[in-house]
């Protein structure tokens, strides 16, 4: 029986070309990355904690000790080391996304230099009070609501092109454009 002859001459297709999809993947693995860190480090806690806290056992019918398996709810010192332990991770894993939120999408560098652009006493004119936070690489901007008053509204970010002297020169372009 011969098998069908293989796609060799098929070219082969990236779901997004160019660097793109590389800077994208980038950014999220190094958010995975840290996701994983603050599991395996908490995991080793517990795990180091059910190996030094010694079992309780119970004396049955005078000479014989029967372990009490579930720990957690009949201990209450370690039921509140682990209360202590959930709470630290619970909060380590909330500081690694509110890092991941204020880093360059590019470079991963965090972004600095916060910006307060518009006012509630002009907003007709300015538009809604928003921070705007830059790569100090001219990467991009990140510009959030100054107050979320319609719930949680995702940040915007905007990528600058390679060229900085194109974005410095639209704004003279576009005036002398107009008549």
């Amino acid at each position: 029986m011969k098998l069908p002859p293989l796609r060799r001459d098929a070219p082969m297709r990236k779901l997004k070309e160019g660097w793109d999809s590389l800077i994208v993947m980038r950014y999220w693995a190094y958010f995975a990355g840290k996701v994983v860190a603050v599991f395996a480090t908490f995991y080793g806690l517990l795990a180091l904690l059910n190996r030094t806290w010694e079992h309780e056992y119970i004396k049955v019918s005078g000479y014989k000790y029967v372990e009490i398996a579930p720990r957690f709810g009949y201990s209450l010192g370690y039921t509140l080391i682990t209360l202590g332990i959930f709470l630290l991770f619970t909060a380590s894993l909330y500081f690694a996304i509110w890092d991941q939120k204020y880093r360059c999408r590019v470079c991963l560098r965090r972004l600095r230099m916060p910006v307060e652009t518009g006012s509630w006493h002009r907003m007709l004119q300015f538009g809604r009070p928003r921070i705007e936070y830059i790569c100090t690489y001219g990467h991009g901007t990140l510009r959030e609501d100054e107050l979320q008053i319609s719930g949680m509204e995702n940040p915007e970010w905007t990528p600058h092109s390679d060229d900085l002297w194109d974005e410095l020169c639209a704004s003279s372009k576009e005036a002398d454009d107009k008549p």
